[in-house]
């Protein structure tokens, strides 16, 4: 079996604050060590009430400093919106104190894409030749939803974070570069002497790049010789084509080798009619996402299951929902399985949501024990 890892969006409880989520996620690392999973990721998530790992870095201390073993980091802080330089300081300062189990994942948030739709009134409906749904050798690439969203909310964060459509986008590869030089002392200063970045500098840390399509996250991961988590829980669809551009393009740097992670969405129960009973409310939470709303905080099963849904919001979440793995230990560990040999994953990275913080733990310790 390949080494299994959680990602985690500190998800705010149903009448419950940001206080509660956080120290949620604090337990569900503790009891994730105990269950023998390989690293702990959180999430950057910005303006959305259901979500409180706004801060990676600080999150990420927080967990080191309650576990002892388990490799803990971001999945994935957000390239432009933190800057490399302070990506760099802020992971190196956790990693001084807890070195050899810091992980740093790099994301792409094209903010300037969204300026630039909200400029011209669109919405964030992406089109181009339909896509139609396979299975390939057992595993399912779904027809992508689409669903009309409302992108105000993304336009405050670019505002708040003070991007500009009319500037010229980061260059995401000189960004992972720059973030690099910092931890190997070869950043250049203003007349040409190395920066010492203190404790960014020879910090003992992993640097993943998170991506979902074969696009540029793919392309640097590649030619910049770095593992590369792949996102078929968010864009199942292009999961393979993902995989292959990093192959393609992978030349020997950090890691001698491809090392690919891919991610799963995840809900595990005693039984499959109950795992399914604590998945009902994951459709209308993928669909508030979507449509420009935020993740909010989890609806009960039962009003999940009471809700009256139209035909065009089903198949506007039909790939999220269809591609969750959902049932007992032994039916999802098939499913992922399946995912893992077909992607032909190094690791496979899971992540959870459910109403009760308790079911949410149960999920991961019953996916450890059937994992092995």
């Amino acid at each position: 079996m390949v080494p299994l890892s959680i990602l985690d969006l500190s998800p705010v409880p149903r009448d419950g604050t940001a206080g509660d989520a956080l120290r949620n996620s604090i337990d569900l690392a503790q009891v994730a060590e105990r269950a023998g999973y390989h690293r702990y990721w959180v999430a950057e998530h910005h303006l959305n009430e259901g979500v409180a790992s706004a801060s990676t870095p600080v999150l990420v201390a927080l967990i080191a400093s309650a576990t002892s073993t388990i490799r803990v980091g971001s999945g994935a802080v957000q390239l432009p919106n933190t800057r490399p330089l302070q990506v760099a300081e802020q992971f190196g300062t956790v990693a001084a104190v807890h070195p050899g189990r810091v992980d740093v994942g790099l994301g792409r948030f094209d903010l300037h894409r969204i300026l630039t739709l909200l400029k011209k009134g669109s919405s964030g409906r992406r089109g181009g030749t339909p896509v139609r749904t396979r299975v390939v050798d057992g595993l399912l690439l779904p027809e992508p939803g689409r669903v009309e969203s409302d992108l105000a909310l993304y336009g405050c964060l670019a505002a708040l974070l003070g991007f500009d459509a009319e500037q010229t986008p980061p260059d995401y590869g000189a960004e992972v570069d720059e973030v690099l030089s910092y931890f190997a002392g070869t950043a250049p200063g203003p007349r040409g002497e190395q920066l010492t970045v203190t404790p960014a500098l020879g910090a003992d840390v992993e640097v993943v790049v998170l991506g979902s399509t074969p696009g540029d996250s793919a392309r640097v991961a590649g030619q910049r010789g770095l593992p590369f988590a792949v996102s078929y829980h968010l864009v199942p669809h292009l999961v393979l084509d993902a995989v292959e551009a990093y192959r393609a393009s992978f030349r020997p740097g950090r890691v001698a080798e491809p090392y690919v992670i891919v991610s799963a969405d995840v809900v595990v129960a005693e039984s499959d009619d109950r795992a399914r009973e604590l998945a009902a409310p994951y459709g209308q939470w993928v669909l508030d996402i979507r449509s420009g709303r935020g993740a909010r905080p989890y609806v009960t099963p039962e009003e999940a299951l009471a809700r009256p849904w139209t035909p065009e919001e089903r198949a506007g979440v039909a790939d999220r929902v269809d591609s969750q793995f959902v049932g007992s230990p032994m039916t999802v560990r098939g499913g992922l399985e399946t995912l893992v040999r077909v992607v032909g994953a190094d690791e496979l990275l899971v992540t959870t949501i459910t109403t009760e913080h308790t079911d949410r733990v149960r999920s991961h310790e019953l996916l450890a024990e059937a994992w092995g």
